[in-house]
């Protein structure tokens, strides 16, 4: 004869511990686990409880942050089987398997990143999820289902997919009216080292953001915070790699003439200019691009080096972009004198 036992006290060892504690219906029907019993498990004072349409807490009391985190990927993600037993979604393995349903975006995303100016995991009243667009899923409960056409790597962070920085901060400002956060959002994003200025307002602009007043405000912080970031690592990379010191930030024109343009740093004896890309104004405005690539030609023109940084290769390759910079210095004896310019602080 066959009957059903209680299940709370006899539940295998790993459904009750650690991240297992947070399961789907399916993967507790998997084992064994009836509806009817789910149900019972589930009442009110029992001892398990429904966090998410189909995601059960296999414990009493408040969900940790990290629980609430797994409950909203195993209600978003789509659960693959592996020898009859559920995978959790959003767990993408090696060797060519299919990419996460689901991450964590938005506040929560900042979040488990390092964010310090985002709010802790537990007092986050909704957590965004962003799944491919092409899935059939509604917000529910504390869960808001964030779409994208051509969804970003997620990123692990605590063992958890992740968006990347510079997505989940647009999905998180797009949430946002506090302009006083959105700011500091953005000031932390670069300030912190978290993502370029370039990746973020481009971000910002997939999202259509930058009609919102408050938004442009923040951006024009961002910019600014980032050309001061990269400046910094421009001077760090001169003194410690001992390259001639060249004049900063100034204005460049012809003798009676008109101006020319401004650098970031130039070598009068050599004829060598820095131009730092942002990619801000690229971002910001098409119409400057032209501008700027203009520039860059008609310095060459007159037989001025420029040489292109990114903050990204400043960061990350110092000494490469150093060797760069030698070289076009040392060449110097090599080309053609360069026409006369008046030299002027920007």
């Amino acid at each position: 004869m066959t009957h059903n036992t209680p299940l709370s006290p006899r539940l295998p060892h790993q459904l009750t511990g650690g991240p297992r504690r947070v399961l789907t219906v399916g993967q507790l029907r998997a084992h064994g686990v009836t509806a009817a019993q789910i149900t019972e498990q589930c009442r009110s004072g029992g001892p398990w409880q429904q966090l998410l349409p189909g995601v059960v807490l296999l414990r009493p009391g408040p969900p940790t942050g990290e629980e609430r985190l797994r409950a909203v990927l195993l209600y978003a993600g789509r659960e693959r089987t592996t020898g009859g037993v559920p995978a959790q979604p959003g767990r993408d393995t090696e060797n060519g398997a299919p990419p996460v349903e689901a991450m964590i975006t938005g506040l929560a995303a900042l979040t488990l990143h390092g964010f310090t100016t985002a709010p802790p995991l537990p007092s986050l009243a909704r957590v965004d999820v962003l799944v491919p667009r092409t899935r059939r899923l509604r917000s529910a409960g504390y869960a808001r289902i964030v779409r994208a056409a051509d969804p970003p790597r997620a990123e692990r962070v605590t063992g958890l997919p992740v968006a990347p920085v510079a997505r989940a901060l647009a999905d998180a400002v797009a949430e946002q009216t506090d302009a006083d956060l959105v700011r500091a959002l953005l000031t932390e994003a670069v300030r912190g080292g978290h993502c370029e200025p370039a990746a973020a307002v481009e971000e910002l602009i997939r999202g259509r953001l930058l009609s919102r007043p408050h938004v442009v405000d923040a951006v024009e912080a961002l910019v600014a915070e980032g050309r001061a970031l990269a400046e910094e690592r421009l001077y760090r990379m001169v003194r410690d790699h001992a390259l001639p010191d060249p004049l900063y930030n100034v204005d460049l024109r012809l003798p009676g003439g008109p101006h020319l343009g401004g650098v970031d740093a130039y070598w009068p004896d050599h004829a060598v200019a820095v131009d730092l890309d942002t990619g801000a104004h690229r971002e910001r405005d098409d119409a400057l691009w032209p501008e700027h690539a203009k520039l860059r030609e008609h310095l060459e023109q007159l037989g001025i080096t420029v040489v292109r940084l990114t903050p990204r290769k400043l960061r990350d390759a110092p000494e490469q972009q150093a060797a760069v910079i030698r070289t076009a210095l040392m060449a110097a004896d090599d080309r053609e004198p360069a026409a006369p310019v008046v030299v002027l602080p920007r």
